[in-house]
């Protein structure tokens, strides 16, 4: 058991070391981009699919902040918090999913605009 332990410890500095080659700013310009990228996509599109899609690549990118500035100090909380982002995400994968199979099932599209069908 202790041999696993000591085994995962050096393949968590290795990575920790391989994380560090690239500099901060460029994780940092990468996720900025992303979130970008994703935030538009929530703002612009009408496709519900596309809308989730693009909240993922937004969570995505907070995900990889997060690993990267974890990384650089050598703290694992950080990596511990992506963890609970990622059941989060998945979480609302599944409630997103499901809305959209019931707007199929309602109003026999998934254009957003259309939402205000569903209320009761």
């Amino acid at each position: 058991m202790e041999r696993k332990t000591n085994n995962l410890i050096k393949i968590m500095k290795e990575l920790s070391s391989a994380i560090q080659l690239i500099p901060l700013e460029n994780y940092i310009f990468l996720s900025v981009a992303l979130f970008s990228i994703g935030m538009m996509g929530v703002l612009f599109r009408r496709n519900t699919i596309a809308i989730l899609m693009c909240l993922e690549l937004m969570f995505n990118s907070v995900n990889l902040l997060l690993t990267a500035f974890s990384a650089y100090h050598s703290d694992p909380s950080g990596q511990v918090f992506v963890f609970f982002i990622m059941i989060v995400a998945a979480a609302e994968v599944a409630v997103g999913l499901s809305i959209v199979v019931m707007m199929k099932r309602n109003v026999d599209s998934i254009d957003i605009n259309l939402l205000n069908r569903l209320k009761w």
